[in-house]
């Protein structure tokens, strides 16, 4: 009997001791994100939610960052890494959640569910612009970093990395974005143009 009087006492007595914790740091949203072999669209609209979620927090403080934080400009560089990074992540969710939409070809026999592939188009194509608006915030933050190239914070070399693809241009998600819109634009003057005679 004191057992469980003891459970339920020590929450009202030390309430820091509770079961659970709050969630208020970009990075710890950052690792709510989850990788997964096959991603289904409510895996990826969790992994956006997650790191839109992460972008409007506030950071923790650097003695609880992901890389060894010493000085101001160190922690300037983690902050636009870190930025760039996610929004690097979600112009991938956002891409893979488009394809999930996207009909690369309008086939003949395809005819009869017209008006239903060309909602799901229009679906594929806001979820594309949604991935440039990020893909923009990328470069920017890329190039913030990029004032500090002198600066090495190992734990997140990856990031750097990533950074320095995006300032050289091996890194182009705008060009692949542009690419799969102008097709994408193709297939839906296919789609208007079908009526009975095409099927």
């Amino acid at each position: 009997m004191r057992f469980w009087f003891l459970l339920l006492i020590i929450p009202l007595v030390f309430p820091e001791t509770g079961l659970a914790s709050t969630i208020r740091y970009k990075e710890q949203f950052w690792r709510m994100y989850h990788q997964q072999l096959y991603m289904y669209p409510l895996d990826i609209a969790e992994n956006i939610h997650w790191l839109e979620t992460a972008l409007r927090m506030d950071f923790a403080n650097p003695l609880w960052a992901i890389a060894r934080i010493e000085n101001e400009r160190e922690w300037e560089k983690y902050r636009n890494l870190f930025l760039s990074h996610i929004s690097v992540k979600l112009v991938e969710l956002y891409l893979q959640w488009g394809n999930e939409h996207y009909k690369h070809r309008a086939y003949f026999y395809n005819a009869p569910w017209k008006q239903e592939n060309l909602e799901s188009l229009s679906k594929a194509e806001s979820l594309f612009e949604f991935a440039l608006v990020y893909w923009e915030d990328a470069k920017e933050y890329a190039e913030a970093a990029q004032q500090f190239s002198w600066i090495n914070l190992e734990e997140i070399q990856n990031w750097e990395d990533e950074a320095y693809r995006i300032q050289t241009g091996q890194l182009d998600y705008e060009a692949i974005i542009n690419r799969h819109l102008t097709r994408l634009n193709e297939t839906r003057r296919t789609f208007e143009e079908m009526d009975s005679s095409t099927y």
